[in-house]
């Protein structure tokens, strides 16, 4: 006789969502838990964050009169605007700025760790990322330095390397270089090397507000344990990798206590006065116990956003300095020298020439940008890059995914700018424009080549603009059409 199988019932989202809201209970106050419960009820504002690479505040003011838009700056991000709507008539991610990387869709939360940083804009330094795909807090790093400062972007996953060099070439960042290692080992192969160094560890994702990339999911003690142990690794592995008098930002989009103060916790017991929390000027003041431990005092120093706090998600973040060396054990880094890649950089001829080609076509002055961005030409067989010059000055042998940005390819017709090139340079583009009249737009948009006898053919690679001036990728000019160049990825 068959036994009969019970039916096992799922919790739904919203019990699931429910049952974690009352996990945090008693953490606060009856007031605030009931000022929580009301936040939760309301929709979470559409927010978003401009490219200062590509756009100005009286840009961000044009935006919003083109689309209808009533916008907000965010009071903590000098670049963050939030949509006074929940559903815009024209969405944040369906416009052709943020198709072009004018400005990045981010959770007013998030922008939070990267603005805690003490940076000056065009002041160079070394910046790690030690988590950074998909790499929305890795462009506002490149942000705050004005792309002046070298960041390394770095990620222990392959399968999510490929996004995250597509959002910094959208981005138009040029002084950047991806690498794929466990964060872990940066601070023993790096020792007191970068002036700042994020860590937006891996988390268990509780932070009280669905979003696309944020379900609310189940977590199991085990696996906040877990996590909570990678984090201390991690946030280890920042602090000796930053210098003396350098900053670390901590941070997690999770309300677990587990794996946001205890952690910091751990690292005060084991590494005051040596590393010291600074104070952030947000009042969000982080828990001193999470009814069972007790947390040292400096730990109320960090921010902890009740969604209710400043309208956001639920998040936490922490601004540590590191005041003295730490007795942590180092070792080697992996090596692999560039030229064994085939990267290569260009001889004075090479460069030359380049130059020349982009000055007759476009107008384009290339050595007054490379000089600006500190920047080297470098050959991949016909391909042609700008890479850091910090790359090679101070991580040759480094073992990298890829850096910089592609200026364009060589080719037995001519030369072709990538498109990554000339978004992030449109501006000093002055020559070898075409501007598609209205009707064309929509059927360019979506990749779809154009037919017209009245194109000028000369040089063979056009820069489309729209009448207001807006660049629409680039077009191969052929008999009586344009060949959309448009890269699949920007759709």
């Amino acid at each position: 006789m068959k036994r009969k199988q019970k039916t096992v019932v799922e919790p739904t989202a919203a019990e699931w969502e429910q049952a974690s809201l009352e996990r945090f209970k008693p953490l606060i106050s009856e007031d605030e838990y009931a000022s929580l419960v009301g936040e939760l009820q309301k929709p979470l504002l559409p927010s978003f964050r401009i490219n200062p690479l590509k756009m100005s505040a009286d840009d961000v003011q044009l935006l919003a009169r083109r689309y209808n838009w009533k916008i907000e700056p965010i009071p903590f991000c000098r670049t963050g605007y939030h949509i006074e709507e929940a559903a815009p008539a024209v969405s944040l991610s369906q416009t052709l700025e943020h198709r072009m990387g004018h400005y990045y869709i981010q959770e007013a939360a998030s922008m939070i760790p990267v603005e805690l940083f003490h940076m000056e804009l065009d002041q160079p330094e070394l910046c790690l990322d030690l988590a950074a795909s998909p790499g929305g807090k890795t462009t506002h790093l490149i942000s705050r330095g004005g792309d002046h400062s070298l960041v390394i972007a770095n990620d222990s996953s392959a399968g999510r390397i490929p996004a995250l060099q597509i959002v910094l070439q959208t981005w138009g960042a040029a002084n950047q270089m991806i690498t794929q290692f466990p964060g872990e080992k940066y601070g023993m192969w790096f020792p007191e090397t970068f002036d700042r160094v994020l860590i937006d560890a891996p988390c268990s994702m509780q932070g009280l507000r669905t979003a696309e990339s944020h379900d609310v999911r189940p977590v199991t003690g085990k696996e906040v344990s877990a996590l909570s142990k990678r984090q201390v690794n991690l946030l280890t592995s920042a602090l000796q990798a930053v210098k003396v008098g350098g900053e670390v930002a901590y941070s997690t989009c999770t309300l677990m206590p587990e794996e946001d103060e205890a952690v910091i916790d751990q690292i005060l017991s084991r590494f005051s006065p040596q590393v010291e929390i600074l104070e952030t000027g947000i009042y969000a003041p982080g828990i001193l116990s999470d009814g069972i431990h007790e947390y040292n005092k400096q730990v109320g120093k960090s921010l902890r956003l009740w969604p209710d706090r400043l309208h956001t998600a639920g998040f936490f973040a922490c601004l540590l300095r590191k005041n003295a060396p730490l007795a942590l054990p180092s070792q080697p880094p992996p090596s692999r020298p560039l030229e064994r890649t085939g990267f290569a950089e260009l001889s004075r001829t090479e460069e030359r020439k380049l130059k020349q080609t982009l000055l007759e076509a476009y107008g384009f002055d290339l050595e007054s940008v490379l000089e600006k961005y500190d920047l080297i030409t470098v050959g991949y067989h016909d391909r042609r890059f700008a890479f850091p010059a910090a790359l090679f000055s101070r991580f040759a042998d480094l073992p990298v995914q890829s850096a910089g940005l592609p200026i364009g390819d060589e080719t037995a017709e001519g030369f072709i700018p990538s498109h990554a090139w000339v978004s992030r340079f449109i501006e000093l583009f002055p020559m070898g424009r075409t501007v598609l009249q209205s009707e064309y737009i929509e059927d360019w948009l979506h990749l779809k080549d154009v037919f017209s006898p009245d194109f000028h053919n000369s040089p063979f690679i056009r820069l489309m603009m729209d009448s207001d001036g807006r660049y629409l990728g680039r077009g191969r000019m052929l008999d009586g059409r344009v060949r959309n160049l448009l890269p699949h990825h920007s759709r």
